[in-house]
């Protein structure tokens, strides 16, 4: 069934900052005496209506993908903030392109000779007659987005997902809670790598989702995290994840290793593992009805989650980005500023639950196994 474009909803900044206050939905999260947030956001991603998620887990090596798709096409916005990001038709998103629907996205590991594999859910969805009316008989066009994780390190590199195993992720994709793990594209992922060459090993990453409800609003969350960086408990500040000692007994702690090797310039004591095979994909939906402009502030706001979660992030070589998308079920208007504070806290929380709840592979402990 194809699912036909609805025109964008225009709200003028006027109107659009005269409607619900920001209190009025940041009321609904209860706070600390300390102004702390004290709510834990959990769920899944799919809690949002219209949003199905599947995997394909490949059992040869550790990798995979992870199909996301919609029961009507979504709006959508995008922030590609990191150096290096592995992705495809994110250019469809930028402000002066008509397209502000998309059909679906893939989460792959593999790095950038995997985004071919996005052919798959495009066969999918044409398939079943869902995307764009092209003007020719009997031709939808399925706006797939892509994105990419380097989980080539991870067993033989040389096993990598395509067509057909993305075309099983979408077969698999479904409205129930996001199956977390060490499972689809972040069958793969790792953390706390950047000093892996000087004998301080990471640990083990993987997928993560989580949700909050506030009245009638809802923000998800799903995260792949392949980090280059710790991961932090952002409510406490400890570490969760990330590189360890020599020894293996404690955590190195990455900035200050990095502040140690900063200290004895120019001759740091070996070089950093900096290469581009760090990358966090988030992907943020909410059923409010938001344009893509105001989609593309969303991801950039809930990027701020990922920023609380992980030291450092963005580091020189990654490729995080993350993806924002509206089904528009809640059509009235919403605040901006207090739909995105929400979404980077719900966006922190899945990056810790992603780590904690990771399975140990061959080189690449688990937190569960510490």
């Amino acid at each position: 069934m194809f699912y036909p474009v609805m025109p964008p909803l225009t709200i003028s900044r006027r109107h659009f900052l005269k409607q619900v206050p920001d209190a009025a939905i940041l009321a609904a999260a209860p706070f600390a005496a300390n102004g702390q947030s004290t709510s834990v956001s959990s769920g899944s991603i799919t809690d949002v209506t219209g949003v199905r998620v599947g995997h394909f887990s490949d059992s040869r090596r550790p990798t995979g993908c992870t199909a996301i798709l919609f029961d009507a096409p979504p709006t959508a916005g995008a922030d590609y903030a990191g150096s290096a990001a592995g992705e495809s038709l994110g250019l469809m998103l930028q402000p002066v392109s008509p397209v502000d629907r998309i059909h679906g996205i893939l989460l792959m590991g593999g790095g950038a000779m995997a985004l071919g594999a996005t052919a798959g859910m495009v066969r999918f969805l044409e398939e079943r007659h869902v995307g764009y009316d092209w003007g020719v008989s009997n031709v939808r066009v399925p706006v797939v987005l892509g994105a990419v994780i380097d989980d080539l390190a991870v067993g033989d590199g040389r096993i990598r997902i395509g067509p057909d195993e993305a075309y099983r992720a979408c077969q698999s994709a479904g409205p129930s809670p996001v199956g977390e793990g060490s499972v689809g594209a972040g069958a793969g992922a790792t953390v706390g790598k950047l000093f892996v060459g000087r004998g301080m090993a990471g640990m083990k990453g993987r997928i993560g989702s989580s949700s909050a409800r506030l009245a009638d609003v809802i923000i998800g969350a799903l995260v792949v995290v392949n980090c280059a960086g710790d991961v932090i408990n952002w409510r406490d500040g400890s570490i969760v994840a990330g590189a360890r000692t020599s020894d293996g007994r404690g955590f190195a702690r990455t900035v200050d290793v990095l502040r140690r090797d900063l200290a004895l310039r120019p001759a740091p004591p070996a070089a950093l593992a900096d290469a581009p095979r760090a990358t966090t994909l988030s992907v943020i939906a909410t059923n409010a009805a938001l344009t893509k402009t105001a989609l593309t502030k969303l991801a950039m706001v809930a990027n701020t989650g990922a920023a609380r979660a992980i030291n450092p992030y963005q580091t020189q070589n990654d490729g995080d980005q993350v993806l924002a998308v509206a089904t528009g079920v809640l059509n009235s208007p919403i605040s901006l500023t207090a739909l995105g504070a929400i979404a980077a806290e719900v966006l922190a929380d899945a990056i810790v639950r992603a780590v904690t709840l990771a399975t140990s592979v061959p080189g690449w402990v688990a937190v569960r196994d510490l």
